[in-house]
């Protein structure tokens, strides 16, 4: 009987994108995975703070079923409203 099971692992940089396919034991949770997963290996000092299934974040005990694919998230580098209230501002000077 075999108790592995088939995952992704995905991590983006603006450049460039991983796309790695792991084979773990079955009953892994999501942080086990990448403890063992080649993405950590690329890069050892990743934050892997934020992850997600399939773009629906997770948290890292979740545990994995066959072909599960880990997304890892970078963090942002502005956040959504701030930016967005940065161009409310700018269009209201830009209007006078």
């Amino acid at each position: 009987m075999n108790n592995k099971i088939q995952i992704e692992v995905a991590y983006a940089l603006p450049e460039e994108q991983f796309l790695f396919t792991e084979e773990i034991a079955q009953g892994s949770t999501v942080a086990q995975a990448l403890a063992d997963s080649k993405l950590l290996k690329e890069f050892p000092n990743l934050n892997i703070d934020k992850v997600g299934i399939f773009a629906k974040l997770v948290d890292s005990n979740t545990i994995l079923r066959p072909g599960d694919r880990i997304e890892v998230y970078r963090p942002l580098k502005v956040d959504p409203r701030d930016r967005r209230r940065e161009k409310v501002e700018k269009e209201r000077k830009e209007a006078k």
